[in-house]
């Protein structure tokens, strides 16, 4: 008999610091952020800020947004945010349509096409091939059903 594996629980993935070792705790992010008026929770290791690794929760919970990061890690994951984001800011596509590209890019099904998961080849790989996208003329676009989807081409 098989049994299905169930999908894990992002917390697990917190639990111990993936630099260091040592324990990883859920506290505020106050003394991290410069302003957190609205009151951002984050998962820290204990070695913080010796070891400046954490990742923020979901508002309101105590999933993360991602995986725990170092500072380098954190400015390759922005970087690579900031140059994914253009593709539907500046009209090359739809958010739905940019992400379903991610996907592509990254060989996973949509649901895992996560920036906040990428590693540094990933993160190079989506800021490169961002880049790469930006450079075409934005295409036309394409009626739909749905309100209008932009074709792009890979």
């Amino acid at each position: 008999m098989c049994k299905k594996k169930k999908k894990g629980d992002p917390r697990d993935l917190v639990k111990r610091c993936p630099y260091c070792g040592s324990a990883v705790h859920l506290r505020s992010a106050d003394g991290i952020y410069k302003e957190n008026s609205r009151g951002v929770m984050l998962y820290v290791c204990a070695k913080y800020p010796a070891c400046n690794v954490y990742v923020r929760v979901h508002e309101g919970t105590t999933i993360p947004v991602g995986t725990l990061a170092n500072g380098e890690l954190r400015a390759l994951r922005n970087e690579a945010h900031r140059q994914f984001n253009r593709l539907y800011t500046d009209g090359h596509m739809t958010k739905q349509s940019a992400y379903d590209w991610l996907a592509s890019v990254l060989s996973v099904p949509g649901s895992q096409a996560h920036i906040g998961y990428l590693g540094e080849y990933y993160c190079n790989l989506v800021i490169t091939e961002s880049q790469r996208m930006m450079s075409r003329p934005a295409p036309p676009v394409i009626p739909s059903n749905g309100g209008g989807m932009y074709a792009f081409n890979r």
